[in-house]
């Protein structure tokens, strides 16, 4: 018996290591569910709401850094996906959603619950696409997850439930190599210019997000180095934090008064993995330097006065052997003694 294509897509999975699909079934999923309850091998994780499974699959996602998957079958079933959706591709996670699709034949005749999910997912993706024969399931599946692992961000398979049925291609092989995550780290001439920057500037502050994510070692180090606070986002938080002798605290709608005012009083302000929004808390008068992953979150928020593409932890393990260390720690006992004040007024207040 030929394996049917929601077979191939559930077995594509498992080579992947995906260990659970989170959603809420119905008629245009039952291919797949029936082929997930078949193989055994991927648990189905019911939820009450799809908006729920797309915020699972998410928090999953963020916990593992492994690719996580969510369903949702036609119309409002898929629909109630977006707003999970838009979390994980806004918080850079790896998720691919399966929004399943009325009958093939149905399309654009405006049957029962037609919606068009590869418009309507376009913004909240890095990839979207629907598969009108199952021919197209072997690349579309791999390219959609690819992209999400890579790019870090969500794919959208839509699958109508009658494609999901039909027979896949005989030469569909579902073995999965799980291509590795690059380590970007700046040119030497570029990281050379930066430590030559840090090295005549004075009251230097870090501002830190997600993109911290594993780099704390580094990041203590470096503000160990030339003896700069450390100001953290809100999703910098749990990365950043955490036995930090060199944190002074939040900054942002609902941060600490000593993060604003260490960003404030900076001559120099050292943007690390944070796409921080708020353009009313950055400096005016301070030279800023932005380090990122992602070329788009350079100078989104805030002018820059110098950019290097890199991920955190590299860049900062290349950059600490061209540092001088500095031994100036006003600003940053400054800085340190007005965290300390704050956390003494919220808890007297709270």
């Amino acid at each position: 018996m030929k394996q049917t294509v929601a077979a191939y897509i559930a077995k594509t999975l498992e080579q992947a290591g995906v260990k659970r699909i989170w959603g809420v079934t119905g008629d245009s999923l039952n291919g797949l569910s029936d082929s997930l309850n078949r193989m055994g091998t991927i648990d189905w994780m019911p939820t009450r709401h799809e908006e729920v499974a797309a915020f699972a699959a998410g928090a999953e996602a963020q916990l593992t850094g492994e690719l996580a998957v969510c369903a949702g079958s036609c119309g409002p079933g898929n629909l109630h996906l977006i707003n999970g959706l838009f979390d994980c591709h806004r918080n850079h996670v790896p998720v691919l959603a399966i929004a399943a699709h009325i009958p093939s034949s149905e399309i654009g005749s405006g049957y029962f619950q037609e919606t068009h999910p590869q418009e309507l997912f376009r913004e909240c993706s890095h990839y979207c696409e629907l598969v009108s024969t199952p021919e197209q399931i072997p690349q579309v599946l791999a390219v959609a997850m690819r992209k999400a692992v890579i790019n870090r961000g969500v794919s959208v398979v839509v699958l109508p439930g009658d494609v999901a049925l039909k027979a896949a291609p005989e030469s569909a092989s579902s073995h999965w190599y799980h291509a590795p995550l690059p380590t970007v780290t700046p040119a030497e001439e570029e990281l050379r210019k930066l430590a030559q920057l840090i090295r005549y500037s004075s009251n230097i502050a870090l501002m830190c997000g997600s993109g911290c994510a594993g780099a704390h070692q580094e990041l203590v180090e470096f503000a160990a180095k030339i003896k700069a606070p450390i100001v953290h986002a809100l999703r910098g938080k749990e990365h950043v934090e955490y036995d930090n002798p060199y944190d002074v605290g939040m900054t942002g709608l609902i941060g600490f008064s000593s993060g604003f005012h260490t960003m404030m009083n900076a001559d120099t302000l050292i943007l690390l993995g944070t796409q921080f929004p708020y353009r009313a808390f950055y400096p005016t008068d301070a030279k800023i330097i932005q380090i990122d992953i992602n070329p788009g979150s350079i100078g989104a928020h805030s002018k820059v006065d110098m950019a290097l593409v890199g991920d955190i932890k590299s860049t900062l393990k290349a950059l600490l052997p061209l540092l001088e260390e500095k031994t100036d720690r006003h600003f940053l006992d400054k800085a340190l003694e007005h965290y300390r004040d704050a956390r003494k007024r919220a808890r007297r207040s709270g």
